[in-house]
């Protein structure tokens, strides 16, 4: 078996899971709702509070499938009970963050601003303080969205090996290049 699709979830108080007939397991709690659907086949099983994932039989993609659900269904609950949350720097000089809403304002070098509409699920604000890189602070019960979304912002300027200028993780660790070596007399 899957060493991470055989291990239990499990399931704190005040989060709520159903499994519906056409297979699709929604789970609720107090920062929302998530649905997500399975391969038929795969069976979920809440006994006290614990919950576990079986399989229909040991084929290679089954067993890939197994683990994968496992996490997904564990993210689902720790997003619907905790929520989950990302913080971006924008690291150069000049460079700006504001939101107005979910509409997300970005300067960050080119000769235009680009927005960006975060969808609803997601709880966006800018920081801006002094001395401090400006950053973007998200949060979401749906931890998939939000990684695609930060995934997204992060694509518009990568942060480049030379100076770092760019959008990074907080507490990324960049790979930094030397740059020109002095020419030899």
């Amino acid at each position: 078996m899957s060493r991470i699709g055989k291990a239990p979830i499990s399931v704190p108080a005040g989060v709520e899971i159903k499994v519906s007939a056409d297979n699709i397991v929604s789970v609720k709690g107090p920062k929302g709702e998530l649905f997500q659907p399975l391969k038929e086949g795969f069976k979920v099983n809440v006994v006290d509070g614990i919950m576990t994932i079986e399989r229909p039989n040991d084929e290679k993609a089954n067993k890939a499938l197994h683990g994968l659900y496992r996490s997904l269904l564990n993210n689902n609950v720790k997003g619907v009970k905790d929520g989950h949350s990302t913080k971006q720097e924008l690291v150069g000089v000049g460079y700006k963050a504001s939101n107005q809403g979910q509409i997300l304002d970005l300067s960050i070098g080119y000769s235009h601003r680009i927005m960006l509409e975060v969808p609803k699920e997601i709880k966006l604000t800018t920081v801006t303080e002094k001395g401090q890189n400006p950053a973007i602070l998200m949060e979401s019960a749906d931890k998939q969205l939000l990684g695609q979304v930060a995934a997204k912002i992060r694509g518009f300027r990568k942060p480049e090996p030379y100076k770092g200028k760019g959008i990074k993780f907080a507490g990324e660790q960049l790979r930094r290049k030397a740059g020109k070596s002095a020419s030899k007399k």
